[in-house]
């Protein structure tokens, strides 16, 4: 059966990470999206405030997350991938910001996936397509950043992984980078060529796919095998809620709101054999403390349920 997988925010904590990658494995995960960018949250990255996390040498960061490391092993959690923290760009924002999070942020955030023996990082293109004037020029950008990770993750076996986000203008939500599937392809295909290694792949992201109407069914099959991580999460198609799949529906009486049948189907077409990983750690803050295993509990069974459905 493909492995689960689960965010660590909102279920493992510093103070003691072993009682959260417990609750993690007592639910029926396997795996864990280990949540780095919880360390520079976007909250105040956007407010061009820097906490001075990553200004720690990778020695102190490898045993600041030690701890972590050893709680993973001994509760049987293999870390499957994380999050680089995000935005990596600000367009206007001071140099220095920009310089701190391309020269320090990101290759510690690489040095730290390889510490956790980690495969796969997700990374954030640049969202500057209202600044720069088309969405070629926004990969531009975003491909720059890259090509200065792209080194790194070529030595250390690590694969980035873009995703599919959105934007907003007023009160409307509108596609992000990495929202053209075929481009995607032609852009990962041409870049592992490039580094002779695969340095480059795709995450889908389920909840940001259904605010922008995005076909999943059409897009994953275009993706295909550069497909190798995946956000599952629900919302009302109005804002990122990041929700358990099936709790939201179009009318009281009637099918999901998103559309978990072509997610099935086209996950069993192209023969994906990942983790199925629900980037859900806002579910955890829906319920009481006292229940937090269960609702882990119960996305473990919708991953078991959608398992089952990819494996027919």
């Amino acid at each position: 059966m493909l492995e689960i997988g689960v965010q660590t925010h909102n279920a493992v904590m510093d103070e003691n990470p072993e009682a959260g990658f417990q609750m993690i494995h007592d639910a029926g995960f396997t795996c864990a999206d280990f949540s780095l960018n919880m360390y520079l949250k976007n909250t105040d990255i956007y407010k061009e405030r820097l906490n001075g996390f990553f200004d720690q040498s990778i020695e102190e960061l490898e045993e600041f997350f030690m701890p972590h490391k050893e709680a993973a092993m001994h509760t049987g959690v293999r870390i499957h991938q994380m999050h680089m923290p995000y935005p990596n760009f600000i367009p206007g924002a001071a140099d220095s910001i920009n310089d701190y999070l391309l020269r320090e942020m990101a290759p510690k955030s690489m040095q730290i996936c390889k510490f956790f023996e980690c495969r796969y990082i997700v990374v954030h293109g640049l969202k500057v397509k209202h600044f720069y004037g088309s969405e070629e020029a926004e990969w531009e950008a975003t491909e720059k950043f890259l090509d200065q990770i792209f080194p790194m993750a070529k030595e250390m076996g690590i694969t980035i992984c873009v995703e599919n986000i959105y934007t907003s203008a007023g009160k409307h939500i509108l596609e992000g980078p990495c929202c053209d599937a075929k481009k995607m392809v032609e852009r990962i295909d041409r870049i592992n060529e490039t580094y002779g290694a695969e340095v480059l792949g795709f995450c889908f992201d389920t909840g940001h796919a259904n605010l922008v109407g995005i076909d999943f069914e059409k897009f994953i099959m275009t993706l295909g095998k550069r497909l190798k991580v995946l956000h599952i999460h629900d919302n009302d198609g109005i804002a990122d809620l990041h929700q358990m799949p099936f709790t939201f529906t179009r009318t009281r009486e009637n099918h999901p709101s998103t559309d978990w049948e072509g997610f099935v189907r086209s996950l069993r077409a192209i023969g994906f054999d990942g983790v199925l990983n629900f980037e859900t750690a806002p579910v955890l803050k829906s319920f009481p403390k006292g229940l937090r295993p269960q609702a882990l509990h119960m996305l473990a069974e919708i991953g078991r349920y959608f398992a089952n459905e990819i494996e027919l």
